[in-house]
């Protein structure tokens, strides 16, 4: 009787090692599949929200503020060191809330009470809730996150997104909130009418992950601050921070493109995509953005109405 032969160690070890190569070789395509996939779902979720303002625009004859605070009586629009954000007082609820019935999320817009501050405990059930629309799926860290003051102290959980409204260029939002040149201001709600340099040639929506900074779609709560993630210090993240409009806005100029590693800024836009960021128009398409861009151009999107000549083929 024949007896069967086994493999031997050597043969065995090949084969391994063969496998092993297939692995490394399938892996990459299978991360880039996946990528695709979730770059193609954050570019829906845009669209989406891009379909709600305009819904809103028709019900409300206006796009939502950037957020709504009311400010201290008596007081000048910003500090001599240039922040906007030092005399608000609430309550401080954010394009993203003001949106949540054109998400279909009417039983959430009507939970909260817009005329108590985000941090009240009526809105504690509400200010965390997690929304699909607003996580991208490349996002590592989507759940609520823990907002601080200016020592680091903590204040509320609140909900993650991915996305923040575009306020201008080339000023910051911490200075200019209320006054850039952007799509989205502080208290004011701008009308199509208002986008002159037209809704194509208009950034109303970019991406921001937490590699830059924390951003919420519930509002800017007041009191707080946005540490700057991309320091790993604490210390320096706080000395870094931007104020409390950072956690709904972002703005750009020739120095602050997406996704550029130079960039040290809480309020700019950035994503984990490899492609570049995506970003709502006003028109409603989404398009990727990435740092080779003209900066110029970028500058220009960024505005509202500064009436720069733009080559349709950027």
């Amino acid at each position: 009787m024949k007896t069967r032969r086994g493999f031997t160690l050597i043969e065995l070890l090949v084969v391994i090692a063969i496998i092993s190569v297939l692995i490394g070789l399938l892996l990459p395509a299978v991360q880039r599949v996946r990528e695709a996939a979730a770059r193609a779902q954050c570019k829906n979720n845009l669209k989406q929200i891009g379909l709600a303002l305009h819904s809103y625009h028709d019900r409300m004859n206006g796009f939502p503020p950037a957020y709504f605070s009311n400010l201290t009586p008596g007081t000048q629009a910003s500090d001599p060191g240039g922040d906007c954000t030092w005399n608000e007082i609430g309550p401080g609820w954010g394009w993203g809330a003001f949106l949540l019935n054109d998400l279909e999320q009417n039983n959430l817009f009507q939970s909260i009470r817009f005329d108590l501050d985000i941090k009240a405990p009526a809105n504690a059930v509400a200010r965390v809730m997690t929304l699909k629309v607003y996580i991208c799926p490349s996002e590592p860290r989507p759940d609520p996150f823990m907002t601080v003051d200016a020592s680091g102290a903590p204040l509320v959980l609140v909900a993650h997104s991915s996305y923040v409204g575009m306020n201008g260029a080339p000023n910051g939002v911490t200075s200019d909130a209320f006054d850039n040149n952007g799509a989205f201001l502080r208290n004011m709600r701008l009308q199509m009418k208002d986008i002159s340099d037209g809704l194509s040639n208009t950034l109303f929506i970019g991406e921001r992950c937490t590699a830059m900074s924390n951003t919420t779609w519930v509002g800017a709560v007041l009191g707080t601050v946005v540490p700057d993630l991309k320091y790993k210090d604490l210390g320096d993240q706080l000395a870094n921070a931007e104020g409390d409009a950072a956690l709904v806005l972002a703005h750009g100029s020739t120095s602050h493109l997406p996704n550029n590693p130079l960039v040290l800024d809480a309020d700019a836009t950035s994503s984990f995509h490899t492609q570049g960021v995506n970003f709502l128009f006003g028109d409603g398409s989404v398009q990727s953005i990435h740092s080779g861009i003209d900066p110029f151009v970028y500058q220009a999107l960024c505005t509202r109405n500064g009436g720069e000549a733009i080559a349709s083929n950027w």
